[in-house]
């Protein structure tokens, strides 16, 4: 009688890991779908086949593809900004610096062979409901993305950093658009490093 308990929570505890992994397992495989061939084309079932489970399955980790699209916008939002606190780290007290790591590092990510874009502007293309949630966190996305610009300029000393700080807003959604609108590797973007420093040095006298 008094193993009877602890074998029901072990029971139970190894279910609910089971479900945790099958659900992450969801999870990451539509993350890759999404990215590689966009939110539209992929449906529940290519994304459970490739999972290695079933639509089942699928419905009792999310309640919709909808929300699993959500999902997915906040985890590239989150790594997002852990990318770009990681990069601008190393400049502590150096606004200057830190805005030139951001370009440096997004040519950086341009370069990589399985880049397709911005996650972000891909989901606007596709996703035209204006009340769709998905976009709700896009334009979250990106007026965060704003905001720290415009921070960075007025830190940076700019006397009208709301101006400096939009057109690196301005010149980081290019990068991300020219990323996969050319299909060369030297792309506008290669040359965004050299412009940011030519309008800091305009913005900043």
């Amino acid at each position: 009688m008094m193993n009877k308990p602890e074998a029901t929570v072990s029971g139970n505890k190894s279910c609910e890991v089971g479900k945790s992994k099958v659900r992450d397992r969801i999870f990451d495989t539509a993350c890759e779908l999404f990215y590689e061939h966009g939110i539209r084309c992929v449906g529940v079932d290519a994304i459970a086949n490739a999972a290695g489970t079933n639509k089942m399955s699928f419905y009792r980790s999310f309640p919709s593809k909808d929300d699993l699209v959500l999902e997915y916008l906040r985890e590239h939002e989150r790594a997002h900004w852990e990318w770009w606190d990681a990069t601008i780290a190393p400049h502590h007290g150096a606004p200057e610096k830190q805005i030139m790591a951001l370009f440096e590092g997004q040519l950086a990510k341009s370069r990589k062979k399985d880049k397709h874009g911005c996650a972000f502007l891909n989901a606007m293309v596709e996703i035209r409901e204006t009340e769709h949630p998905a976009r709700e966190v896009v334009y979250a996305y990106k007026a965060e993305t704003r905001r720290r610009f415009r921070k960075l300029a007025k830190e940076a000393g700019a006397q009208t950093p709301d101006v400096l700080g939009d057109a690196l807003t301005l010149i980081a959604s290019g990068n991300a658009m020219s990323s996969i609108s050319f299909s060369c590797q030297d792309g506008p973007v290669v040359n965004s490093p050299k412009i940011v420093k030519k309008l800091l040095e305009a913005y900043l006298q």
